[in-house]
């Protein structure tokens, strides 16, 4: 089963000032000023305000990664790919899966996170570890899993990396 793109399916609604794919409102908002709130924390308070943010997503991406699962039939491979597909519409960079028995892996190449954050001794990604953790959570249907980012563009790495031992 092909999933319909994110793009074809997003709805535009300019009377209600609303942005919508189905019941999951949306809104566009350049990185650099969601990044830059967390640039002016002092490290702990941002530590815990990415860690905040990684769990609002876990919760609320969740949604959409059961939703996207449910279109596509339950099929765990056609989430992944309809993840990766949607990503880029979204403006969250481009994603590639890997799988196997033991380990979901996620590169994404272009993350607005890291882009909008700017040069960091830490991994500044927590919003896709927390899809990646919802994403790894509905294709298996556990909620022990938690993805990590292994390796950040804002700390300087090629490409930002995410892993998930399932």
């Amino acid at each position: 089963m092909t999933a319909t793109p994110f793009r074809e399916r997003i709805a535009f609604d300019s009377a209600n000032g609303e942005i919508s794919d189905e019941s999951r409102r949306y809104m566009l908002m350049r990185p650099e000023a969601l990044m830059g709130l967390f640039q002016r924390l002092d490290e702990g308070s941002r530590l815990k305000a990415l860690d905040a943010l990684k769990a609002s997503v876990i919760e609320m991406g969740g949604d959409s990664a059961r939703a996207y699962r449910a279109h596509g039939g339950g099929d765990p491979t056609a989430l992944l790919a309809t993840v990766a597909a949607t990503a880029p519409d979204l403006g969250w960079g481009n994603w590639e899966f890997n799988r196997s028995k033991t380990r979901l892996e996620l590169k994404v190449r272009n993350s607005p996170f890291a882009t909008g954050y700017g040069v960091s001794p830490h991994p500044v990604c927590h919003a896709i570890s927390g899809m990646a953790t919802a994403v790894a959570r509905a294709a298996l249907g556990r909620d022990d899993i938690v993805a990590k980012e292994a390796a950040c563009v804002a700390c300087g790495a090629p490409s930002c990396m995410f892993e998930a031992d399932l």
